[in-house]
């Protein structure tokens, strides 16, 4: 075989691959615009989960039930926000100063980057993809975050990120979350339950609150300051901020927080990366 042959043959075996490769991711695809009207039947996660307990022998159940918006208490909502996303209502699916400020830390460190990921970045990884970090599997998730935040409002990203991350083992979703762990549906979660769930999402295998990590109470605490100072939150969210009981304030722990000055977004936003900083997010989650 000549050397111009052998080229041809390989070029040729090269452009069925490719095809090949990209027919596949055609017909494989997410439809991310149903998402608009229908709820998952599963996801990604969720299967990866199912796989781990047959691999060990045991049953392939997992705690998740769908609830809709208005059956998720706002203090979930507001918990969630403070914790992993503080311009969630602001920018379109990518929060480009935090992932700049991720990376120059990683680069000072000499670490691994943290988690900077937004919550619609964290649904499409949760819905479709792994936990791994590779490029192929970032660029899918870009992708797949652009059309999410195209196809859909931001109340309904909440509303499926809400019913589909995990808040423990086996645990998934708010309505599972709170009846595993408070006995209650998750519409009548109070805020510092709303904090303890969401404190858990960097590595919920390890820190829910049945957990007695003291990095995980101690960011419980941090969320429950940021909520009460996150005011602008309860307008964004589509709900009148509840006037706090008087008797109620004098016992909480919060109540120096609802004394200060209420931050502004840019404000909480800098609190998040120092309280972020200070444990190793957990991978698979992030």
């Amino acid at each position: 075989m000549t050397l111009r042959r052998l080229v041809l043959v390989v070029c040729a075996i090269l452009a069925a691959s490719a095809g090949a490769t990209l027919l596949y991711a055609t017909l494989s695809w997410p439809e991310v615009r149903r998402l608009a009207r229908e709820r998952p039947t599963t996801t990604a996660f969720i299967e990866r989960t199912r796989a781990e307990l047959r691999r060990a022998g045991k049953p392939d159940r997992v705690e998740w039930r769908w609830v809709p918006d208005d059956a998720i208490s706002p203090h979930l909502k507001r918990a969630v926000i403070t914790s992993e996303d503080i311009g969630f209502f602001s920018h379109h699916g990518f929060a480009l100063e935090e992932m700049r400020q991720a990376l120059s830390e990683a680069v000072r460190e000499r670490a691994a980057p943290r988690g900077a990921s937004t919550i619609t970045q964290q649904l499409a990884k949760n819905l479709w993809l792994s936990p791994s970090r590779n490029p192929l599997r970032k660029l899918k998730e870009a992708i797949l975050t652009r059309q999410l935040e195209r196809a859909l409002t931001k109340r309904r990203i909440l509303e499926l990120y809400l019913n589909v991350v995990q808040f423990g083992p086996g645990v998934y979703g708010a309505e599972a979350a709170a009846r595993h762990y408070f006995d209650q549906p998750a519409a009548d979660l109070s805020e510092h339950e709303a904090a303890l769930l969401a404190a858990g999402l960097p590595r919920p295998r390890a820190w829910n609150p049945a957990s007695g990590s003291r990095w995980y109470h101690r960011q419980v605490a941090r969320i429950e300051g940021r909520m009460a100072r996150a005011t602008f939150l309860w307008s964004q969210l589509g709900q009148k901020r509840p006037t706090p009981d008087a008797a109620a304030l004098a016992d909480s722990a919060l109540a120096a927080f609802l004394r200060s000055d209420t931050l502004s977004p840019s404000e909480i936003f800098a609190d998040s990366i120092d309280a972020d900083s200070s444990g190793a997010p957990d991978p698979g989650v992030r």
